[in-house]
């Protein structure tokens, strides 16, 4: 199948799919090590004051939203002979690489004596990686606008998104939790941090490099937009009039932050310690279990946020799967707030083993019901997470429709600065939320249950998500790129795309060729 078909749609070659969301998958290597870890890092191998550490990732976040919007003005703007987003996940990975082992590995050696450098070498180069980071990352929206167009194989994304995901931030994940076992590295100390860092580098490069191949073909300027012969640039002070105008793009906003903060928050590391470890007092047996169980049920859910988006178009699929998560997380909460400290019968259990390394399987009713609700409710948010990244090239394609304007790069950064806005806030969340209750530090798998820590585990591993999930809903009821309006203004960019190629203005097309015309 050719990539640009007589109708006029630009469809993606099978690898292409394939191949381009592994992008996602390389920046999520450092959504866990870096956003998961980096404030343990901080207050546990450095010395930092806690509180420092957590609002640091928040603070940094906000820098990093900030920046989103000035690299996609300069993303929107460069054309060179590597394409215009190729050169931006190079120097975006490059850069997160460098900035991390400086951090994690050797900033460390800094003497106790010399705090103060301590706590300025970790703000610069957490504030270095977090422009790498930036630039890697607006990539994997900006680029969905040239990749396909086509409304069945957008949807796709979500599929390849998860392989790399699991790949990145699912090995990650996976792995750490492993080599902090009392007989390998230890509790998240400085050596468990120097060892996963290459593993965490390696990772997101190879992913990185897959990925380049993937958007290759496509990062040239006959996929770019309407194809005039001459873009309008756009100025930095124009953002607000684009999010005014494009109604869409605000909707998705509070969609795609809803859907990120759920994940971010009950996903944190910290959370998990508290609830696996302080509260059931079996992180071992329970942390890595629970994290496979819910990939496993993630995967039927992803088949069908692909099938749903295909017939009725991904404002449908979005809509129905964060329902079925946001009902069974009220099973969730009901099974926490029926927790009942020394209660084997109220207290998450699946195996044990004895002294003698035996196994010996101990589930009870109250597991097998927190394993459905939490299994169904974590696959079917999981798979709608990112969906509001390929839903981004809908607004781009709208954005196009509307204005005639090609600018992928902003419309993605500004989609993104709303969104880690709204998820930098986890960090902070989580400490605030735990001084409610006189803790000071965060704890890890070897902090014992404090009282009022299980309300605090319901409030951020339930209510907030849940409370995200209804926003969601909420700003999905007036988006208006359903299945069939995306259908005709994709009709319509064509019909302008060729009427521009055989010699009309761009003003010209914009005026005369509309959903009417196209109609009939």
């Amino acid at each position: 199948m050719s990539n640009q078909e007589n109708d006029g749609m630009n469809r993606a070659k099978f690898y292409q799919l394939a191949l381009f969301p592994l992008n996602n998958g390389a920046t999520n290597v450092y959504f866990v090590l870096i956003l998961s870890y980096i404030a343990t890092f901080g207050s546990k191998v450095l010395g930092l004051i806690a509180i420092f550490a957590s609002v640091m990732v928040t603070g940094m976040r906000v820098f990093d939203a900030v920046t989103d919007p000035i690299i996609g003005a300069l993303m929107d703007k460069t054309v060179t002979k590597f394409g215009k987003f190729r050169p931006f996940m190079v120097i975006g990975s490059a850069i997160m690489a460098v900035s991390v082992i400086c951090l994690y590995v050797l900033t460390p050696f800094v003497p106790e004596s010399m705090m103060w450098l301590r706590y300025t070498l970790f703000i610069v180069l957490y504030a270095v990686w977090v422009i790498g980071y930036t630039f890697q990352t607006s990539v994997t929206r900006s680029a969905q606008a040239v990749l396909t167009n086509d409304p069945k194989q957008r949807p796709l994304f979500t599929i390849f998104n998860t392989i790399g995901s699991l790949a990145g931030m699912g090995a990650m994940q996976f792995i750490g939790p492993i080599l902090a076992g009392d007989g390998i590295f230890g509790d998240y100390n400085q050596t468990w941090f120097a060892v996963m860092t290459p593993i965490g580098i390696a990772v997101s490069v190879l992913l990185t490099f897959l990925a380049i191949i993937g958007i290759w073909e496509k990062d040239q300027p006959k996929y770019f937009g309407l194809g005039a012969a001459k873009q309008e640039q756009v100025r930095i002070s124009e953002y607000v009039g684009i999010i005014r105008k494009n109604k869409p793009l605000q909707r998705l906003m509070v969609a795609g932050g809803g859907c990120k903060l759920a994940l971010s928050i009950a996903t944190n590391v910290t959370v998990l310690c508290m609830l696996y470890s302080s509260m059931m007092g079996r992180y071992d047996t329970l942390y890595l279990p629970m994290m496979v169980l819910g990939y496993v049920f993630a995967v039927p859910f992803f088949l069908l946020t692909v099938r749903t988006s295909q017939k009725k178009g991904q404002k449908a699929s979005l809509v129905r799967y964060v329902s079925v998560a946001l009902i069974c997380y009220v099973g969730v909460l009901v099974l926490l707030l029926l927790w009942n400290q020394g209660n084997p019968a109220f207290n998450l259990n699946i195996y044990e083993v004895d002294a003698a390394g035996d196994f010996h399987l101990t589930i009870n009713l109250y597991t097998i019901l927190f394993i459905l609700f939490f299994g169904v409710g974590y696959g079917a948010y999981y798979s709608t997470a990112d969906m509001p990244i390929p839903m981004v090239a809908d607004c781009a394609d709208y954005e196009t429709y509307r204005s005639g304007k090609f600018i992928p790069g902003i419309m993605g950064t500004l989609f993104s600065l709303v969104d880690k806005l709204v998820s930098s806030l986890s960090a902070t969340v989580v400490s605030i939320a735990l001084l409610f209750i006189g803790i000071s530090d965060l704890p890890t798998k070897t902090t014992p249950y404090a009282p009022g820590m299980n309300w605090v585990v319901i409030v951020l591993f339930c209510i907030i998500p849940m409370v995200a999930w209804a926003l969601t809903l909420w700003a999905m009821k007036s988006y208006e790129l359903d299945g069939k309006r995306v259908k005709t203004i994709q009709a319509v960019n064509a019909a302008r795309k060729k009427a521009i190629a055989e010699g009309m203005s761009l003003q010209e097309a914009m005026d005369t060729i509309t959903d009417e015309t196209v109609a009939q």
